[in-house]
């Protein structure tokens, strides 16, 4: 026979697992927003020299508010660049001359791709490749030159 406190230990212990279940859920499915094709999204594609920083599930972000998620990031084994594709909702029309940057979360190394609108009267629509990127920057490199550019000063008579 189980006394009360061994019973008692097993709720708790099913109540933690319940909890930590709900968390995993809650983490996999993107904080509670669920983007899928039946709930009116589109993908965008978009061919960047470096993807530093960015995976399966990266912020997709216009004007710094997230709008979307990254469903993708593959090699192309023809141009060698990084081939992303975004998935963002269909109630964002972007125009054909937007741009996508891959932007610095903080120096920790956090990323995101910020996109840009243009100005074009036609829109991008699924399947498109945005033609304007600008690859992930490394921080370490911009410090380096940096770096070089004041040593290359105190060189010079």
């Amino acid at each position: 026979m189980q006394s009360t406190a061994e019973r008692a230990e097993l709720w708790v212990g099913a109540a933690i697992l319940a909890v930590a279940a709900g968390f995993l859920f809650w983490s996999t499915s993107g904080g509670g927003v669920r983007q899928s094709l039946a709930s009116g999204n589109y993908e965008l594609r978009a061919s960047f020299p470096n993807v530093d920083g960015i995976e399966i599930g990266t912020d997709v972000r216009v004007a710094g508010v997230k709008v979307g998620r990254v469903s993708a990031v593959d090699l192309n084994p023809e141009t060698y660049l990084a081939d992303a594709r975004l998935r963002i909702p269909t109630s964002i029309q972007l125009p054909s001359d937007s741009a996508a940057l891959i932007q610095s979360d903080g120096l920790l190394g956090g990323a995101y791709i910020e996109l840009q609108p243009g100005g074009a009267p036609d829109n991008l629509n699924a399947g498109d490749e945005i033609e304007d990127v600008q690859g992930a920057v490394s921080l370490l490199g911009l410090m380096m030159k940096f770096v070089d550019a004041q040593s290359d000063e105190d060189d010079t008579p």
